[in-house]
């Protein structure tokens, strides 16, 4: 099974409040991820948490990252380890970029495998979504500290890099 994983705890600090209150991107966000061949979204909410779940559909799948203040790398580990064993596929991405649609996540998707590591390029530079295979969670959760994610976890390991920059821009949004 391949599920999307939504990172949407921060603080948004740069845009003066959490990400994932800003207009339609937590909802959209998840749509991107089921409408680009994710079977199940699990989000990952941290600032404003009850705020943000009060904005989701009936029935979304959420975690709570009690530890969101320490970066990008604890969601990401709440959210993996949640994800079930059924899961072999985690579609890790962003609420804070709007302009990335369906086309990228399923572009994502079918350049990936349940063993490997994919993920979105833009204009050649890496970015999101990123599609991890479960072969690969136990490492990601070892290095997933920070801001960081699981970026140094990335660059010691072979990503297949899937070119997007003819759909989106890839770039988040940090200020309205």
């Amino acid at each position: 099974m391949v599920a999307g994983l939504l990172l949407a705890a921060g603080a948004g600090r740069r845009m003066g409040m959490p990400k994932a209150l800003v207009d339609d991107w937590l909802v959209r966000s998840i749509e991107v991820l089921r409408e680009g061949g994710c079977e199940d979204v699990l989000v990952v909410l941290g600032a404003a948490a009850e705020e943000a779940r009060a904005r989701l559909p009936e029935g979304q799948r959420v975690v709570v990252a009690d530890d969101w203040d320490d970066g990008m790398g604890a969601s990401l580990r709440v959210g993996l380890a949640a994800l079930g064993p059924g899961v072999e596929v985690a579609v890790v991405h962003l609420v804070d970029l709007p302009d990335v649609g369906a086309d990228v996540v399923a572009r994502v998707v079918a350049a990936g495998s349940a063993g490997g590591l994919a993920r979105a390029a833009y204009a050649g530079v890496p970015g999101h979504p990123v599609l991890i295979g479960r072969d690969h969670w136990a490492g990601v959760l070892e290095t997933a500290v920070g801001d960081q994610g699981a970026r140094s976890y990335l660059k010691s390991h072979d990503v297949r890099l899937v070119e997007c920059g003819d759909l989106a821009g890839g770039n988040d949004v940090d200020r309205r």
